[in-house]
């Protein structure tokens, strides 16, 4: 087995060699590309389409896990396969919002795509970031896992609290800050002008609905970054590990919200499903903290988060199906739209 690369100035081990990041950040920005060429040119995604993208950004990312784990062990393995997991069950999540934000902008179903991967490519650049933040407080905070523990347990309980009070399922568009802003500093028109963000009118630069929806879109990465880089530091502290981690599991978000874009309404107990893996995290965070400084106090192994994780979500999965079952849609539906018959 090759001897793991260590993380400079830390005690952190990483796969990831200098080669090895090279490599896989100009992938990343390959299929980005690849991806915005396919977009290009405007047009509604059939399901044929979107099963082909999926099964292509699921099967990518299976070959590399079957790969890191005969390269580097099982141990490794196991960790990137299960940080996998954590992250494509959040996007899952984040896909819902994002659905919420394109009805509410009434966003044409031809410019969707467009509008998702911008979303996309602002997610990696800011989990880029998150990720390096994150290393950075592990080499030399010795209190990061509990911090990061803290952040996942108050996760769980807010997403616990708005799913209680269906908080979760609103989206008003005319409340939310970058919206105002944006509309404080340009005028905005009403109507859709394909991809371009702005135009011209009466001899001045306005902005377009679309532009709008690409910075609700990227606002909301924020927050998503917050929640999910400390998840995934809670399975591995392979910052490598991490990030390949987030990036082929929003890489495939594109092509996944036209698969389960009929589905997502009917994931109605999704956010308990979440809650409780983003608290196991954060308790088995707390307790990897609590066996660096006690050794007596026990860890739960990557093997058993796993089962965990798994478990949580075939059974979220299956309530929820049987919750929506004679009802059509669920209740993940609601949507304030903006004033003016919708358009932004």
């Amino acid at each position: 087995m090759p001897e793991l690369s260590p993380l400079a100035a830390a005690g952190l081990s990483s796969v990831g060699t200098p080669t090895l990041w090279v490599v896989t950040i100009v992938g990343v920005l390959v299929l980005l590309v690849l991806d915005f060429l396919v977009t290009r040119k405007p047009h509604e995604v059939s399901i044929r389409e979107a099963l082909g993208w999926s099964a292509f950004y699921i099967a990518l990312p299976l070959a590399f896990g079957a790969w890191i784990w005969s390269r580097y062990g099982s141990q490794q393995g196991i960790e990137y396969l299960t940080g996998y997991l954590v992250e494509k069950s959040l996007s899952v999540d984040n896909l819902f919002v994002f659905m919420l934000l394109l009805a509410a902008f009434a966003v044409p179903a031809v410019l969707a795509q467009r509008v998702l991967l911008y979303g996309i490519a602002g997610a990696l650049v800011l989990r880029g970031v998150f990720i390096a933040l994150g290393a950075a407080a592990l080499q030399t905070l010795d209190f990061a896992f509990l911090l990061f523990a803290l952040i996942l347990i108050a996760t769980a309980v807010k997403l616990l609290r708005d799913a209680l009070s269906g908080h979760e399922q609103e989206v008003d568009i005319n409340k939310m800050r970058s919206v105002r802003l944006l509309r404080k500093i340009m005028p905005v028109v009403d109507d859709y002008h394909g991809t371009r963000m702005t135009i011209r009118q009466g001899g001045r630069r306005a902005l377009t609905p679309f532009a709008l929806v690409v910075v609700a879109v990227l606002a909301t990465d924020i927050v998503f970054a917050v929640d999910s880089v400390p998840a995934v530091y809670g399975i591995t502290e392979d910052p490598y590990l991490v990030f390949a981690t987030n990036a082929f599991a929003l890489l495939g978000l594109r092509a996944l919200y036209f698969v389960l874009h009929a589905a997502l309404s009917r994931l109605v107990h999704l956010s308990y499903g979440l809650a409780a893996i983003l608290a196991f995290i954060g308790v088995k965070l707390g307790l990897h903290w609590a066996h660096g400084i006690w050794e007596g106090v026990p860890e739960i192994p990557t093997l058993a988060s796993l089962g965990v994780i798994i478990g949580v979500l075939v059974i979220v999965t299956i309530t929820s199906l049987r919750a929506t079952r004679n009802s059509g849609d669920g209740k993940r539906t609601v949507v304030h739209e903006v004033q003016g018959g919708g358009s932004a």
